[in-house]
């Protein structure tokens, strides 16, 4: 029976470890979709700032 239950507990414990370096996976990759989202929407702001001539951010400058 030891055995046995040695056997399910590091099947758990692998278990485990595979949903936590799965979950570090996930959270670098919506890092990384965030940085690129945020980028995009620096840049879409520059355009609708030159295009419309008027400082939307409140940065101060247009662009």
């Amino acid at each position: 029976m030891g055995l046995f239950w040695n056997l399910i507990q590091q099947s758990q414990i692998s278990e485990h470890s595979s949903r936590a370096a799965s979950l570090e996976a996930r959270v670098a990759q919506l890092e990384h979709e965030l940085r690129k989202t945020q980028e995009l929407l620096i840049k879409t702001l520059q355009i609708l700032e030159e295009h419309s001539g008027k400082d939307l951010d409140g940065d101060g400058k247009i662009g």
